[in-house]
This record gives structure tokens, C-alpha cells and sequence, in this order.
């Protein structure tokens, strides 16, 4: 179920790297070093199967854009935070 403001601002809280961009739940991970990078990506990878809640992944050299919506929904879910959560454990800086 698509969530109101209220709730999305709420949620927010909990994920206070994320920022709302379009209508989409997004982040941008930095790393030294490429390869770091695409670990992080395969780490999102498998994070994701499990989750069966595939994101959008933008890789820049040294840069990892994730985009998370519903799409199946219309718009953002429980499901995008729950991600964005269990994401943000893996980036340790």
C-alpha cells in the first residue's frame, strides 16, 4: 500500500541519509576505491533477492546511486524503507 506524507516523512527519520528525489526513495554511497563499489552493489544484490524488492543501481566509478520505489504499488511502501534499512547496515565508512 502507497504511503501518505505524513507517514513517508515519519519513516524518514529512521533513514536519514535517504533524501525523496522524484517520488524515490534515493542515496548515494561514496567509496576509495571501484571494486569497493561493486562489492557494496553484489552485497545490495543479495539483500535484494532475499527482499524479493529489486532497486534501481546507478554505478559512477567510485559512486553507487540506489533508487527504491514500489513499482508494482504506484509509489513508496513500507517495503522501500525496510530496504533502504537493511542497505545502510552494509555501508560501513
Amino acid at each position: 500500500m502507497v504511503m501518505g506524507l505524513h507517514e513517508i516523512h515519519e519513516l524518514l527519520t529512521e533513514v536519514p541519509h535517504w533524501q525523496i528525489v522524484d517520488k524515490e526513495l534515493e542515496r548515494v554511497f561514496r567509496f576509495e576505491m571501484f571494486l569497493q563499489a561493486i562489492d557494496f552493489v553484489q552485497n545490495v544484490a543479495l539483500i535484494a533477492e532475499e527482499e524479493q524488492h529489486h532497486p534501481d543501481i546507478d554505478i559512477r566509478y567510485t559512486s553507487v546511486k540506489l533508487r527504491l520505489t514500489t513499482h508494482d504499488a504506484g509509489g513508496l511502501t513500507r517495503k522501500d524503507f525496510s530496504l533502504a534499512k537493511r542497505v545502510d547496515g552494509l555501508f560501513v565508512k
